[in-house]
């Protein structure tokens, strides 16, 4: 197929460029001055510029007897020179351009874009796009998928094309996602679904001077709630250059039993300007430094020098299917949730009820996990913006917590690995009285001393553990017990931003 499209495009070009030019000495119709003939060989027919015996310069002869131009002819036997650089193509009408760009199929019109400015103008035509939607899903019916297709209605049938091509895929699982753990709030085949689709991610680093280097992910550590990926062995930019840094999910076709390759559909799921963001030291050991990018990036960089040795995010299971195949290149997917509506019954609607569950990891094993029900919260516990929930109290002893292991994260670079010692990721699921998801974070966390002791129970050195984002906060009071060679969490607190409780529940507090 593809070979008939280039025979048929070359049929084109030949004849445009056979045109007769003005007659003169020397140039008949039967000798035209660089007159193509044809030529047959195995491989079928080739076109070769023949010129008059008096026309040759015997200094061009003789250089071109050297065994230099020899080779170089040999090298490039299709290849003719023309003082008309002009591309005769392009001068065609953008009406017939649009109708030979309609003979070709979904993959091949997305690599036509790629050729020239006017070609990716016309491979985006919404016509074309069109009638290749309604072949091959047989409706004419389109509904923005976003603010950004509605507002901008060229390309309209492109985007919903490709964005059909993921969602078929993706419904072919959902009635597996359909499947949720009372214990978390998320499905239960989250990880099995992704395995099966087929999904990776990959990390899209720019540096200062624009260039781009596209890794894909070396490990994927999956959890009940989460999944680290980690990118690392690859030409990383020095730090410093560092622009901005894309992260896309994408779903490999199976090329033994896809029977039509498809262009890779990559959907944005983090963009980080590394020149503005801010970062923070996370950690050490021996051999690495690590920076942390909120709200779940780490980047490890080798001790004393600027070289990245990996980078690392973690990643929510919330959403994360949709997320990773259903988002366009420029634009993250994002979950339209309608509001609750207001029961005037309840004076403390949206603020009792929540239940969470809460998971200290690093890349190897769980450190702490911990499930816990109807939280106490009360109007008088908004604070600063703030909905407070206490859900590990540091005066109540049978509510501590022992961490099993030591707090670290390790890591691993070809073929050194090492772990830093006092931090991890936290993994938490906030689900509403209805049993929904309301608030999910995976973002790394580390320890530091604490200035004073914070509790009379415990005589031992008091550590804390913090986390502060967008929509809320988490504090924690650790002990580290001597004698039994451990931390004890001691207390455990979410303030919640007020303003997504009143997003989610129509309220004013």
């Amino acid at each position: 197929m593809a070979a008939g499209r280039g025979q048929f495009f070359s049929s084109i070009l030949r004849g445009l460029e056979q045109r007769p030019g003005p007659e003169g000495p020397g140039r008949g119709a039967a000798g035209l001055r660089g007159a193509a003939a044809p030529e047959r060989g195995a491989t079928g027919a080739r076109w070769r510029r023949r010129r008059p015996e008096a026309a040759r310069d015997p200094a061009e002869e003789s250089s071109c007897s050297k065994p230099q131009k020899q080779k170089q002819k040999s090298r490039f036997p299709g290849v003719r020179s023309s003082r008309n650089k002009e591309n005769l193509v392009e001068k065609l009408p953008s009406e017939i351009l649009v109708k030979i760009l309609s003979y070709l199929d979904a993959s091949s019109l997305f690599c036509v874009a790629h050729v020239s400015k006017l070609f990716h103008r016309l491979a985006s035509d919404d016509v074309v796009w069109r009638n290749i939607y309604v072949s091959e899903f047989g409706s004419q019916t389109w509904k923005p998928v976003d603010e950004a297709v509605e507002e901008n209605q060229s390309g309209r049938w492109k985007k919903m094309y490709f964005r059909t091509v993921a969602g078929q895929e993706v419904n072919k699982w959902r009635k597996e996602l359909r499947d949720i753990s009372p214990y978390t709030g998320l499905p239960r085949q989250t990880e099995w679904v992704l395995r099966n689709l087929n999904v990776s991610w990959e990390l899209t680093v720019v540096d200062r001077l624009g260039r781009e280097t596209t890794l894909e992910q070396s490990r994927a550590y999956f959890f009940e709630s989460s999944v680290i990926i980690r990118w690392s062995g690859g030409s990383f930019p020095l730090f410093h250059h560092f622009s901005s840094i894309q992260m896309h999910g994408v779903r490999k076709e199976n090329l033994e039993s896809a029977k039509v390759r498809r262009p890779r559909w990559r959907s944005l799921m983090l963009q980080l300007d590394m020149r503005t963001h801010p970062n923070q030291f996370y950690g050490k050991d021996k051999l690495i430094n690590l920076r942390y990018f909120p709200p779940d990036v780490i980047i490890g960089l080798w001790r004393g020098q600027s070289d990245v040795a990996f980078i690392m995010v973690s990643l929510h299971f919330y959403n994360l299917v949709e997320k990773s195949l259903l988002g366009s290149p420029f634009c993250p997917y994002s979950d339209c949730v309608d509001p609750l509506p207001v029961d005037d019954s309840d004076p403390e609607f949206g603020l009792h009820g929540y239940t969470l569950h809460f998971v200290l990891h690093n890349t190897g094993t769980e450190i702490m996990s911990g499930h816990f029900r109807q939280l106490p919260c009360s109007p008088a516990q908004v604070q600063r913006s703030l909905v407070k929930l206490d859900v590990i109290n540091r005066t109540d002893l049978s509510q501590h917590r022992s961490l099993s292991g030591s707090i670290k994260l390790p890591w691993k670079s070809e073929e050194l690995e090492g772990s830093v010692e006092n931090c991890c990721i936290m993994t938490l699921t906030l689900l509403d009285e209805f049993q929904k998801p309301f608030w999910c974070v995976s973002s790394p966390i580390s320890i530091r001393v604490a200035k004073k002791s914070l509790s009379s129970d415990y005589s031992d050195d008091h550590f804390l553990m913090d986390y502060h984002g967008p929509e809320g906060q988490v504090k924690m009071v650790l002990v580290w017990l001597k004698e039994q060679n451990q931390f004890f969490l001691i207390r455990l607190s979410l303030f919640v931003a007020v303003f997504k409780v009143n997003q989610r529940f129509s309220t004013n507090y």
